[in-house]
């Protein structure tokens, strides 16, 4: 498997995994996540801009999957209700982590976060620490994110969708300086 840093050339192929994660696998078992007018086309267009969508492929080069590792600061975690493992500005967010309905079941997701995760642990001695949120329903996300080494840290309140809720999650990616 590997990670390609998308371009508005691929506006179209992020948008399709991102429909069908809404549609095929969320709204399917349930989950309200993405139902609303998150994410939209112009959170995609401003992810890709930035550099910040990958898209997952596959060995023989077929996308299976996007997500975004968005820089620091998130605003979206302003009004965390919970506290940070390590309280820096020095981290990076995982946010709209999507791997297609038909390529599902096949490993991709457990596979997208040991490369982040191990990319960002060697080669961004910059970062701290990897955030994530996930819907309250998403019991799917929660477990990939658990099996991860990620910690909870707390709760976000109607942050994505007014009566939504997103559980919060943290994992220090670099040894702090009082650890030695």
């Amino acid at each position: 498997m590997q990670l390609r840093k998308a371009t508005m050339t691929d506006f179209e192929t992020v948008m399709e995994m991102l429909r069908d994660g809404r549609s095929s696998q969320l709204a399917e078992r349930g989950v309200e996540q993405w139902q609303g007018d998150y994410p939209n086309e112009e959170h995609i267009k401003e992810d890709i801009q930035h550099g910040w969508t990958y898209l997952v492929q596959a060995d023989d080069n077929q996308t299976v999957g996007v997500f975004a590792i968005v820089d620091a600061p998130d605003h979206s975690y302003d009004e965390l209700d919970g506290k940070w493992l390590l309280d820096t500005d020095k981290y990076q967010v995982i946010h709209r982590v999507a791997i297609h309905s038909k390529h599902a079941g096949h490993g991709y997701a457990s596979q997208l976060f040991e490369n982040v995760i191990s990319y960002v642990k060697t080669n961004r001695k910059d970062i701290q620490s990897l955030r994530i949120d996930t819907h309250e329903d998403n019991k799917v996300m929660q477990h990939l994110i658990d099996k991860n080494g990620f910690t909870r840290v707390g709760t976000l309140h109607g942050v994505y969708r007014s009566a939504e809720e997103s559980y919060v999650y943290e994992m220090i990616t670099q040894p702090r300086m009082d650890d030695n």
